[in-house]
């Protein structure tokens, strides 16, 4: 029987949130999806997250993914951008967490460099590379969903190496892993 097992990638947006989905199949990436979740439309924030929170369970729902890969949030310079990026993150972790599916974060740089060999590559070169690798006929006119399918095949060009990525199977491991962020 092969071996096969479906990663979703996610690019966590506050104005867009990205995603794709790959299958591998014993050691062959296949693609089958890429789209994303426009959030723009919503005006208050805590809607926004309920939105991310639902629409990535739907997503679980639907395709039963093996794993997740998110983009981290980078280093900005405004607070409260990176405040909104990091919520938006979290409600995304804990609708995977929630249903016990391991999720492993990559840095932006780490992503660029595993598609193209260039960490400072632009999202325009690594949506490039991707339609090359996968085959794809056309690219989406916005690239968040070329981001985050970006971090699929980023986590499966990188299975089995997980240094210097954060990966948690559930709730405990999490906890465990940061123990210093819990109240006691």
């Amino acid at each position: 029987m092969a071996n096969e097992r479906i990663i979703l990638g996610i690019d966590p947006g506050t104005t867009i949130m990205g995603f794709g989905l790959i299958k591998v199949i014993n050691k062959k990436m296949e693609f089958l999806q890429l789209n994303e979740l426009i959030l723009s439309k919503y005006d208050d924030h805590y809607t926004k997250l309920k939105v991310i929170f639902e629409r990535t369970i739907e997503l679980i729902e639907t395709h039963h993914p093996d794993e997740i890969a998110i983009e981290a949030p980078f280093f900005g310079k405004n607070v409260q951008s990176m405040l909104k990026l990091g919520r938006a993150q979290g409600v995304a972790m804990a609708a995977g967490l929630s249903r016990q599916i391991p999720i492993t974060e990559y840095e932006p740089k780490k992503i660029k460099m595993a598609i193209t060999g260039n960490g400072n590559a632009s999202k325009e070169q690594v949506a490039k590379m991707l339609q090359q690798l996968l085959g794809l006929k056309e690219l989406p006119k916005n690239l968040d969903s070329t981001d985050g399918l970006a971090a699929a095949v980023c986590h499966f060009f990188n299975s089995g190496r997980t240094t210097g990525t954060k990966s948690y199977s559930g709730w405990d491991a999490f906890v465990k892993q940061n123990e210093d962020r819990v109240k006691k």
